[in-house]
């Protein structure tokens, strides 16, 4: 049975259902529970959906005559290796991948592919097997996408599950039967939704978190539970039936001391506990949504040296797989039973076994199969390549395997023999690959130190042959590379196993920043180069380039083009990014000194500095509607009256005010110049331009204007003529190529999507027009997201088309029918050049800091004038010590004069004057000398005097004494010196206490003279008297003068002020005697 299902056999639930997420927990009820009354109809076991209605082919306007298989996919030789997940093994000889719009399902041993497209051509968020490899689920991007399951092997559409998510799949995971599965969206929704994917159902679901949600995975041994992990937060899900139904419960992980990090990798354990990995290398364990430990190695070392990408538990076995390239095997029952004994929290263990891949290995995901009973593992690498593992650890373990290599991440370059069907790309990865696109294979690949930015493969009448290539690199370095058939080398006839080999011919350096453009002229003679640094260079072509010179732009070159053999005169079409194009002829070499540089200053040189005209032409075209709504509306009430006349009946011409109208928009130029992305050439000295940002949405057609003399910053060029572009606003087109048998114009757009332009005459014949390019073919290629198009280029009889996008994936397809295709195409590869044998390696430049071809030379030129300096000091030097000698010779001679015939030394001074003059330009550059360090003299000596009262002025001076037969001295402890405010203070304190001191005394002496005179005058006994004296002190407080109060108090102060000055003094010599102590020690 096949073809769409009825409308009301799958019920969309996904409006009824409740979110009641918050930021611990979430409830959500089945749908099911709500209705009962609803009787959902099943779907049939047997029920398929049809291809060709699933997947989302070519798309074309009304009016066009392309056909809609114009392009038929052939091969993918790329693969997006930094994907978190992009990896699924469907049986031991075939894996899955994504691949842009596309899952490429690839046999390894027969490197045969069958890819299935995008249903909506949006893009592809994930891939996963189910784990009985009979069915694989894809999800995917865009509006309202969909997941859609396919069976394996025979890659049918069987079910499509709707209303998950509102922009893209991230994840999505099989439970260990088989009958659910598990997806996770991406912003804004973050949607986690459980499936009951063999009915189209969504049994629960819940928003997962508000940030990036990486993963969602089922736990092994309970289905009824989950984990999703990402950005800050895991966060632990159960499945449960209450009263009310079916809920989905969620308890977010609280991380308390332990730094936050994101979780990528985690696995549940048989116990319910969950092991999650860390940004810095440790596993986490957790339980009841709390982390009971972190594991680490021994000595506090981590367990991985970066990120834990995944954590994998098998067989009672637990695998963490790191960003290091190491997979290591833990005691499962240590993890599981680890407790913290610290307040650090952490618990040493070491690996029970470990595999270690290589230096520059990163791996993101593992997945296990079976080859011949015996488990393997794939592993996903980050650097490039899918690896076969044996993870047994055993005496019998085979060896790492990579099945397949690629390059790793954005494809920058890729350009086609004009021989043959042989392709070469780079990328930043540091390799060169050379593919056989005719038999879908690698033939060669040739690494670096430094990553490639720029490649051209040399035309034929640079290279009759078809070997040469031109490589452009980030450190400014170009290499000149040639692909050969070593078996068709002297005495090499058995290397029947190497189908190509790579040569590095010649490497020279020409700029001090990436190189972003090559450029062969069509006579080739000449070569060029552009950089980021805003220069170009030429090369005259010989049996070696050697360098002509280069000249300066006004910014970072983005391409270069050199104008057709159709035009009288050859020139250089310069693009920089900041909006400039520059127009050069070809430099002759010879014509232009080059003995102290290679700058050419005299080239003649027009440029055309873009000047937006976006906002102008919106204006234009707002008039213009309002102007046509006008017109429209007059010509309704003019019919208006005209049926009412009709009907006889009387119109009153009434003059009814016109709505103000809104003020029309003001003309916007961005203040940063939109870039130039990429152009060509149209007539001589006229060009056409596609721009990004603000000015995206047009073809611009300009022309190099005669009048050079202005500054380029200051002048403000506009395009003469515009195309408009249908949907490019926000999709500007970053690359035009053209055929050049076939009247067609391919576009590389910014969503990594291909258009198709047809042509009334090829390119080189009349240009284009206004109306040439309303009508067109497009289809969905690379990632929407981050497959912008970096290359377009046919083969030399434009019988294949390959495209390479950012997204690292690299697509051939075949422009002709099937039925008119020929059988597959036979490659040459090109014949070794005469004498290669023989000849020794080229020298390669490895660093990066090494000179340019211009500082080499402006070093050489330094060092030959700093020679010839020097050869003329030498010269003056001899000079000098010659006349030397001839003085000494001479003051000898008068020497031997008698004393009245000897001259005096000062009568062998020629001119007094001169020396004068002498001393005095000496005293002159002492003062300009002075004058120029008086600033610095100043503050030196300022920062002197700051120290010096700081930390020494504020000293007491220290005592020394010296021994009289030794030369040992000691020396008091330097302190700090009582400050003088303090000094004054003890100073007027201590005269104070003199002044109360006679006070009290004399205070004293007065009291003792009155009991004098009382004693003798009184007649009771002298016991009695000092009885009842006692006696009254008790009874009644003793009233005291002032002057005694006022004493007792100052009294109290001073003693409390000599305590706290014994106590400093006593702590002083405490220290005095420790220092005394210690230096006896030593």
């Amino acid at each position: 049975m096949e073809g769409e299902p009825v409308e009301d056999a799958v019920e969309d639930l996904s409006s009824g259902e409740e979110n009641l997420d918050d930021e611990d927990n979430s409830q959500v009820s089945s749908e099911p529970q709500k209705r009962p009354e609803e009787v959902k109809k099943k779907i049939a076991e047997t029920f398929f959906y049809t291809y060709e209605d699933v997947y989302s082919g070519p798309y074309a306007t009304d009016d066009t005559e392309i056909p809609t298989d114009l392009l038929i996919f052939k091969h993918s030789f790329g693969y997006d290796c930094t994907r978190p997940v992009n990896l699924m093994i469907m049986d031991r000889d075939t894996v899955g991948y994504i691949a842009g719009n596309q899952v490429i399902l690839q046999n390894l041993r027969t490197k045969y592919q069958k890819h299935v497209r995008s249903s909506h051509g949006g893009g592809i968020g994930f891939i996963t097997a189910h784990p009985n490899k009979d069915y694989f689920a894809v999800g995917e991007k865009g509006k309202k996408p969909n997941i859609v399951i396919y069976t394996y092997p025979s890659v049918r559409p069987y079910r499509i599950l709707k209303g998950g998510t509102e922009v893209a799949y991230v994840f999505g995971d099989f439970n260990r039967t088989g009958t659910l599965l598990a997806s996770v969206g991406s912003s804004p929704d973050y949607m986690l939704t459980i499936w009951d994917w063999k009915q189209e159902e969504t049994l629960l679901r819940s928003k997962a978190f508000a940030q990036d949600v990486y993963k969602v995975m089922f736990s092994a041994e309970n289905e009824e539970h989950l984990t999703t992990g990402g950005s800050g937060h895991i966060r632990f899900w159960k499945m449960a039936l209450t009263l009310t139904g079916l809920k989905l419960q969620g308890a977010l992980g609280r991380f308390g001391k332990t730094a936050v990090s994101d979780i990528i990798g985690f696995v549940e354990l048989p116990d319910g506990k969950v092991v999650s990995g860390t940004e810095w290398g440790n596993l986490l364990l957790w339980e009841g949504g709390l982390i009971k430990v972190e594991l680490c190695q021994v000595g506090h070392k981590p367990c991985h040296e970066g990120p834990v990408s995944q954590l994998v538990f098998d067989e009672g076995d637990l695998y963490s797989v790191g960003k290091d390239g190491v997979i290591r095997m833990w005691n499962f029952e240590v993890v599981d039973t680890a407790d913290p004994v610290d307040d650090t929290g952490l618990v040493e263990m070491e690996p029970m076994n470990e595999l270690w891949l290589g230096k520059n290995v990163s791996l993101n995901f593992i997945t296990k199969i079976h080859d011949h009973e015996q488990p393997f593992w794939f592993a996903q690498d980050t650097s490039g390549a899918i690896w076969k593992l044996d993870l047994t650890f055993s005496n019998m373990t085979h060896d790492p395997e990579r099945v397949c290599t690629f390059h790793s991440g954005a494809i920058e370059a890729v350009s086609v023999s004009p021989f043959t069907y042989l392709m070469a790309t780079t990328a930043l990865d540091r390799s060169v690959r050379i593919y056989d696109f005719g038999s879908n294979s690698q033939v060669g690949v040739m690494k670096f130190k430094q990553g490639g930015t720029a490649l051209t493969w040399a035309p034929a009448v640079v290279n009759p042959e078809g070997g040469l290539i031109a490589v452009g690199f980030e450190d400014g370095v170009v290499r000149i590379i040639e692909v050969y058939d070593p078996k068709r080398l002297p005495g090499h006839a058995g290397r029947a196993n190497e189908i190509a080999e790579i040569n590095l011919k010649q490497v020279f350096k020409p700029h001090a920043a990436a190189v972003t453009a090559l450029a062969y002229k069509p006579k080739g003679d000449v070569f060029a180069t552009g950089s980021k640094d805003k220069t170009v260079f030429f090369f005259a072509i010989e049996d070696e380039y050697k360098p002509i010179g280069f000249i300066c732009v006004p910014g970072p070159v983005q391409a270069l083009q050199w104008s057709p053999p159709s035009h009288d005169k050859s020139t250089l079409l310069i693009l920089c990014e900041n909006g400039f194009a520059v127009q050069v002829p070809a430099p002759l070499r010879g014509k232009h000194d080059a003995a102290t540089t290679y700058h050419i200053k005299n080239l003649p040189t027009q440029y055309f500095h873009f000047y937006s005209i976006k906002s102008k032409l919106k204006l234009g075209e707002e008039i213009a509607r309002r102007e046509k709504e006008k017109q429209e509306k007059e010509k309704a009430r003019l019919e208006w009256i005209k049926q009412q006349k009709e009907l006889g009946l009387e119109v009153q011409e009434t003059n009814e005010e016109e709505p103000e109208e809104e003020p029309l928009p003001p003309i916007y130029i961005p203040e940063e110049p939109s870039p130039i992305l990429c152009g060509f050439y149209a007539a001589p000295g006229k060009f056409w331009l596609s721009l990004g940002g603000y000015d995206s949405g047009f073809l611009y057609h300009c022309e190099f204007s005669h009048d050079n003399k202005e500054d380029p910053e200051k002048r403000k060029d506009e395009p003469f003529e515009v195309i408009p572009m249908e949907n490019t606003d926000n999709n500007p087109i970053h690359q035009i190529s053209f055929c050049s048998h076939s009247p067609l114009m391919f576009c590389g757009m910014q969503d990594g999507s291909l258009r198709a332009y047809p042509l009334a005459y090829p390119l080189g014949e009349k240009g284009l027009s206004v109306g040439a390019l309303k009508d067109y073919w497009y289809l969905n290629v690379h990632d929407n997201d981050n497959g912008q198009i970096r290359g377009i280029c046919c083969s030399h009889d434009d019988r294949c088309l390959i495209t390479c996008g950012g997204d690292g994936n690299i697509f051939t397809f075949d422009l002709w029918s099937e039925e008119e295709l020929p059988k597959e195409p036979k490659v040459t590869i090109p014949p070794p050049r005469r004498g290669l044998e023989k000849e020794k390696a080229t020298e390669d430049i490895k660093d990066p800091d090494a000179y340019t071809i211009e500082e080499y030379k402006q070093k050489k030129e330094h060092e030959r004038k700093m020679k010839e300096a020097e050869e003329k000091k030498n010269k003056k030097r001899e000079e000098l010590s010659a006349l030397r000698q001839d003085f000494v010779y001479l003051l000898q001679k008068n020497q031997e004069l008698p004393m009245h015939m000897q001259l005096h030394r000062e009568e062998f001074e020629m001119d007094r004057r001169i020396f004068e003059e002498l001393d005095r330009q000496t005293l002159q550059r002492i003062q300009l000398v002075q004058k120029q360090l008086a600033w610095e003299h100043e503050k030196q000596f300022i920062g002197l005097q700051k120290l010096q009262t700081q930390f020494r002025d504020s000293l007491e001076f220290t005592l020394t004494v010296h021994a009289i037969q030794t030369n040992h001295q000691i020396s008091t402890y330097s302190l700090l010196t009582v400050s003088e405010k303090y000094g004054q203070d003890k100073k007027h304190e201590d005269s104070k206490w003199a002044v109360h001191k006679e006070k009290w005394t004399a205070l004293k002496e007065a009291e003792q003279a009155e009991e004098e005179i009382h004693r003798e005058t009184s007649p009771v006994h002298r016991g009695s008297v000092v009885f009842e004296n006692e006696a009254e002190r008790l009874k009644t407080p003793e009233v005291r003068k002032p002057t005694t109060r006022y004493i007792e108090s100052r009294r109290q102060k001073i003693r409390s002020l000599v305590e706290k000055y014994d106590a400093l003094k006593a702590k002083i010599m405490k220290r005095r005697a420790e220092w005394h102590e210690l230096s006896t020690h030593w």
